[in-house]
């Protein structure tokens, strides 16, 4: 600093005698300074990388042939080696047991149960039957193009 500010308590209040540098002077450079440290770190930020947006993944999925086998062993390692004849019939009350199931199908066939549908699965019996549907990877706007429509319906991609 050029100068060297002294305070002092007078009959009107503070006096401030500031050798060479005005009152306006003295405390517009400390507000500068401060306004150059908040536009270091505004920039500091916009150095960062921006998230990129994952890639959107395949949604379809085709049920193997040998679905069922693949279900029976996975179910003899969560529940143990002697199942029953009806071992299709199986609850799934245990919640650990239902996760490491379901989380082990998931990984097996690249296609897991969605939060909507969890409740839904009570026996094997019922992860049967969802692995069994196949998924198509396309939307009904797709279908409706694809399929024959009325000569005064169409559908146009580019608005």
């Amino acid at each position: 600093m050029a100068g060297l500010a002294v305070c002092g308590v007078g009959r009107r209040g503070f006096a401030w005698m500031v050798a060479r540098v005005t009152r306006r002077e003295f405390w517009s450079r400390s507000r500068k300074e401060e306004e150059l440290v908040e536009a270091e770190t505004v920039e500091e930020v916009k150095k960062e990388p921006l998230l990129v947006c994952p890639p959107i993944r395949s949604r379809t999925y085709v049920p193997p042939e040998n679905l069922q086998s693949l279900l029976e062993s996975r179910v003899k390692e969560v529940f143990g080696t002697a199942l029953p004849s009806n071992w299709q019939d199986i609850h799934l009350e245990d919640g650990h047991l239902k996760f490491i199931l379901l989380g082990r199908l998931a990984d097996d066939l690249g296609h897991a149960v969605p939060n909507s549908r969890l409740h839904q699965m009570c026996r094997i019996r019922d992860v049967l039957e969802f692995y069994n549907v196949p998924v198509q990877d396309r939307s009904k706007f797709d279908e409706f193009n694809t399929s024959n429509l009325p000569p005064n319906l169409k559908i146009t991609w580019n608005y």
